[in-house]
């Protein structure tokens, strides 16, 4: 067991990876897309897979929900799996009117109200920005695929329960996509260590509207942007 986290061997990752928080979506992922796919670690149920999509090795990694839990496994998938690419797919809320749920949403950058980046940064402002490889490789995927995607700027949060009218119409004035509780930090590890990162999401919860998706309808309902993101992975 190389890490307290993952009980994959040493080279039971492929360099390319999806990550996403919730396990299901990561079985779901493994079961529907992979050939050969083959479960390299399970501790706490935080489950990892590893497979072949159109002849190419890739893996797939759940990393939980928030930017503490996120940091642990992209951290250690970096540092003991020399994973390269990471493209994190997942749920967001949005604010504005014009995104209807289900929508695909691109983390061009992410702002975010937590102190991780500042911890990690010596306290100074730190612009969480997506790899332009990858985010250039989603758009013309997205193009040849004839998906609509957005693109634009994240919030990413610590507090999933928030009732700040205040920052709601504050996020909605400067034009913020989507609403995470990891993009920010995964991409901040990712520019300390050198490697790619995107986050793809799909609005799960409207907040202006009120409008949410059950837990099955987001379980059942991403399987366009699965197929996105594993399509921009092995470009």
């Amino acid at each position: 067991m190389i890490t307290p986290h993952i009980n994959a061997k040493k080279n039971d990752f492929s360099h390319r990876m999806i990550m996403s928080g919730d396990p299901r979506r990561v079985r779901y992922i493994a079961e529907n897309f992979l050939e050969r796919a083959l479960q390299v670690t399970n501790v706490r149920n935080m489950l990892g897979y590893t497979g072949y999509y159109k002849n190419t090795l890739v893996s797939i990694m759940s990393h939980g929900m928030g930017i503490p839990s996120a940091s642990i496994y992209v951290e250690e998938l970096i540092k003991f799996y020399n994973v390269t690419k990471i493209i994190r797919v997942g749920t967001c809320g949005t604010m504005q009117q014009k995104i209807p749920l289900k929508a695909i949403i691109i983390a061009m950058g992410a702002c975010t109200d937590s102190s991780f980046n500042r911890m990690k940064f010596e306290n100074y402002d730190f612009s969480a920005i997506a790899d332009f490889q990858l985010l250039s490789n989603v758009k013309n995927c997205a193009d040849d695929m004839n998906m609509q995607v957005n693109i634009g700027n994240f919030f990413t949060t610590d507090v999933f329960y928030t009732r700040n009218k205040v920052l709601y119409n504050l996020l909605n004035r400067y034009n913020i996509l989507g609403v995470d509780m990891e993009t920010a930090g995964i991409y901040s590890i990712a520019a300390e260590y050198n490697i790619q990162a995107l986050s793809l999401c799909f609005v799960s919860d409207h907040i202006t509207l009120k409008q949410n998706l059950t837990s099955q309808e987001r379980e059942s309902t991403f399987h366009n942007m699965i197929q996105l993101a594993l399509n921009t992975l092995i470009l």
